[in-house]
């Protein structure tokens, strides 16, 4: 088996740099990056930066041209062997006769799935998988979702304060956090396919959920979880000059047709998705936005919502802004769960990261049973 150098990692590294230059836009697709090396310098280099466009070999295959023939060829993701909107990568890649092929995790797209590891591996080239993998997975947490379990990756962004709440008793909560913490979820919306709000957040607050950042070149599909059909059709949500570039789902469960004929006139898409118990059947919900392509979600709701994903096992990652200030216990909890009697009921997580964002808090962690 062939074991990787020093110089392995360190280009890898260059090519996973050039695959976050697709943090905000190459969805449903994946975020890959690609250098060629030969003689100790890079020669081509590539991102794949949006769905139909090249991918990141044929990018770095194109600039390095006739001297791509000996070299290394380092890419983050295993080179396609399909054809979907664009030709097999592989095939570019065994054109131009390369020395070695470094990757950094096999595809888990069923289609790929080491198929373009054995087709270079059988004309004779030398082929390394695994380097810098943790870092190309981190990379594409929504599509490696996507692909082995049909689901989208889900992050639920809680702002709350040091007390754990996130409103107060009546339903306020503009603002807990600051402006550099909000202007931080931006950056969260934009890596985003879509945004999960629940009906209590839209009559609460009446949020436009859009992404307000000046090189944000997509707006996510804002999808609001609505059993009863109670979104109001003037809300901002609904805005003309919003919809032309966000569409909006509403995904309830009651019928009631006059509310969903007047949310369809304002532009609204509607989806029935209804459980047992005549409520929005969530992980339902997430399956048919994974096969809409939809790679990494986004949750920003109250306690409602927000526990009956935690309690279904449906979110991946938290994301928790704390600010520095007390509200009480009369004031609204994150989430909404039913009353546990045992320590071992509780949900454990590991935290990923911790930075302070302004004067607030921000800490990631993932639950416990979802790591992978």
């Amino acid at each position: 088996m062939a074991v990787p150098t020093d110089q392995d990692f360190h280009w890898m590294a260059q090519a996973l740099r050039l695959a976050a230059q697709g943090l905000f836009t190459t969805s449903p697709n994946p975020r890959v990056g690609c250098v060629i090396v030969k003689d100790g310098r890079i020669i081509g280099s590539g991102a794949h930066l949006k769905a139909g466009e090249p991918h990141a070999e044929v990018y770095a295959l194109r600039q390095a041209a006739v001297q791509a023939e000996g070299a290394d060829v380092y890419v983050t993701l295993e080179p396609c062997s399909h054809h979907g909107r664009t030709p097999p990568c592989v095939e570019a890649v065994i054109g131009v006769k390369p020395r070695r092929v470094i990757i950094a995790m096999q595809d888990p797209n069923p289609l790929v799935a080491g198929r373009g590891v054995a087709a270079l591996r059988a004309l004779g080239i030398e082929v390394v998988v695994g380097v810098m993998e943790n870092e190309a997975r981190a990379m594409n947490p929504g599509f490696i979702s996507r692909m082995t379990r049909g689901l989208p990756y889900v992050r639920s962004k809680v702002a709350a304060s040091l007390d754990g709440r996130t409103a107060l008793n009546n339903g306020k909560s503009q603002w807990i956090t600051g402006e550099k913490a909000r202007q931080d979820v931006q950056q969260w919306r934009a890596q985003s396919c879509a945004i999960i709000t629940g009906i209590g957040t839209v009559l609460a607050d009446n949020p436009s959920m859009t992404v307000r950042l000046e090189y944000a070149v997509r707006q996510p599909l804002r999808v609001v979880v609505d059993s009863r059909l109670q979104t109001p059709p003037n809300s901002k949500m609904l805005d003309p000059s919003i919809l032309k570039d966000s569409p909006m789902l509403v995904v309830y469960a009651e019928d009631h047709p006059q509310r969903a004929g007047m949310l369809r006139q304002a532009g609204a898409e509607l989806l029935q998705v209804a459980d047992a118990a005549n409520k929005v059947d969530l992980e339902a919900l997430l399956r048919i936005l994974a096969q809409r392509g939809i790679n990494e979600a986004l949750v920003e709701a109250g306690q409602g919502l927000n526990g009956a994903l935690l309690d279904a096992g449906l979110i991946d990652e938290f994301i928790f802004y704390y600010a520095p200030k007390l509200m009480g216990d009369a004031a609204k909890a994150m989430f909404a769960l039913p009353e546990l009697t045992e320590m071992q009921q509780v949900t454990e997580l590991q935290i990923l990261d911790v930075r302070q964002i302004g004067r607030d808090i921000r800490v990631q962690a993932k639950p416990l049973k979802t790591l992978t």
